[in-house]
């Protein structure tokens, strides 16, 4: 079984990537909370975030400590949830990251480090029109950067009416999403950012997961449909979209020839893990490709405090990637 990256603090939604000859993990920092278990994700309080980084999968893991606080944030109430860093063509490093406001909606802030360690320094306003959840960062091959982002239920993306968001409707707010024959999926977002990283260059578009048909997948396809999670990888000229399906407790993934989609839905990349949630990233690294992912394992169990670990990833002669389960 893989071991956690680091035992002396919980680690989860662990975002890899390789940065000048090694990976720097960007997770999300799990602590001790009394508040109870439910749908809105309540208990994950987290209120801080460490980088880490190693050279090699399986080596040593240095834990560069605090890289951004919550109290930091102007903008920020609580719960700064699953980050993501991006390296700029100015070679700065932006740390994506959600939280709550002072009304308790999610929105995607960004802060900016010339060291891919941090410390980060937060922009004062959250990203004008930003929403939901899990932002994750893709820098495809011409420079161009993404920011894929959306969770349902306490990620806030049910609560929105248009792909660009619009007016949030509080309502909807907690274990809701759409459902019935013949009704479609709730759909990740993506934004192309601006040059400097800052902001979105264009108003955020939905990003259609499909089935085998062509068919845009539907709410009660909750094995396949979207949940939350979002990350982007490129492999052989594809682009691979991968995310969580939330409570079915998947990781999969779906293939396009755009970093906007449409994707068609491929298959499983991880089986349950121990806990509820499952959260990822997907990096290369000196010629492997590698999963980091979460699980309970470390904590026995307690949903909220969980532990990064690392696992070679494969894929297959016609691209597809090999379903791993659990060690």
């Amino acid at each position: 079984m893989p071991s956690p990256l680091v035992t002396e603090i919980f680690t989860a939604d662990p975002s890899a990537h390789s940065f000048n000859g090694k990976i720097y993990v960007y997770p999300s920092h799990d602590r001790e909370s009394n508040i109870p278990f439910n749908d809105r994700g309540d208990q994950y309080d987290m209120e801080d975030y460490h980088v880490l980084s190693m050279d090699d999968v399986g080596g040593e893991v240095t834990d560069h400590g605090v890289a951004l606080k919550a109290s930091d944030v102007p903008w920020v109430s609580k719960q700064v949830w699953a980050p993501d860093c991006a390296k700029g063509q100015d070679g700065k490093y932006y740390l994506y990251f959600p939280a709550r406001d002072k009304e308790g909606i999610f929105r995607l802030g960004v802060a900016v480090s010339d060291k891919p360690e941090g410390p980060f320094k937060p922009q004062p306003e959250a990203i004008k029109d930003s929403f939901s959840i899990d932002p994750a960062s893709f820098v495809d091959d011409d420079g161009s950067t993404y920011l894929y982002f959306g969770g349902i239920w306490g990620g806030q993306l049910q609560c929105y009416s248009s792909p660009d968001g619009g007016k949030f409707d509080a309502s909807q707010d907690g274990p809701h999403e759409p459902s019935g024959k013949g009704v479609k999926a709730l759909c990740p977002r993506v934004g192309k950012m601006t040059s400097d990283m800052l902001e979105f260059a264009e108003p955020v578009k939905e990003l259609v997961i499909q089935d085998e048909n062509g068919e845009p997948l539907q709410a009660d396809d909750h094995d396949r449909r979207f949940f939350e999670a979002s990350w982007m990888h490129k492999y052989n000229g594809k682009y691979y979209f991968s995310y969580s399906t939330g409570d079915t407790h998947f990781i999969v993934y779906a293939i396009g020839d755009s970093p906007y989609g449409p994707f068609t839905y491929a298959g499983k990349i991880l089986e349950p893990v121990k806990g509820w949630t499952t959260h990822h990233s997907i990096v290369e690294h000196k010629g492997k490709w590698y999963l980091f992912y979460h699980d309970c394992e470390l904590s026995k169990g307690v949903d909220h405090l969980r532990s990064a670990k690392a696992r070679e990833l494969k894929y297959d002669a016609d691209g597809k990637i090999i379903t791993m389960k659990p060690e």
